[in-house]
């Protein structure tokens, strides 16, 4: 959920709006879909997920967040998360500009598309499946375990995320 480029702080304050939005979108479609949603979920190579959802079966989706075609455009570290997702999707607002998405650069026949508000969600395009690796899946897992308790702890006692106890 960067902020635009050069934005004027009404601006950024509303990207992060619209981005919240979107978020929330996406968390209540997993949540129907029987996935359990995390936002801003740091990896294990220094990139940090909008949104990282795992399924009963262990399945791990990414979701991208994008709110404005510059954001879009400029983002070459996307496929850093392809190593630790089954299912990798943009999510974006409704009135989108969709036409990016079908361009080589952004893999169409690999990431999925969501299409939110702030009350729901639509999937344009299903994500390609590919399996993660046992090992990675099994480190993967634990750090969204751990890290979802550490926020819910920290939701409880304001102490127990800061780790003073």
């Amino acid at each position: 959920m960067a902020s635009l480029p050069d934005s004027s702080p009404s601006e950024d304050v509303a990207t992060r709006v619209i981005a919240a939005d979107v978020a929330r979108g996406v968390a209540r479609l997993f949540l129907r879909h029987e996935m359990a949603p995390l936002a801003e979920v740091p990896l294990g190579n220094g990139r940090r997920a909008d949104i990282m959802a795992i399924d009963a079966k262990g399945i791990i989706t990414i979701v991208e967040i994008k709110v404005s075609r510059a954001d879009l455009l400029g983002d070459a570290k996307w496929v850093d998360y392809l190593d630790y997702c089954d299912r990798f999707c943009w999510a974006v607002p409704h009135g989108f500009n969709l036409a990016p998405f079908d361009l080589p650069a952004f893999q169409p026949e690999l990431a999925g598309l969501i299409c939110a508000d702030r009350y729901d969600a639509a999937i344009l395009r299903e994500p390609a499946m590919r399996s993660l690796a046992a090992s990675r899946r099994k480190a993967e897992t634990l750090r969204f375990a751990r890290r979802a308790a550490r926020r819910h702890w920290g939701d409880s006692d304001p102490l127990g995320e800061s780790g003073l106890i």
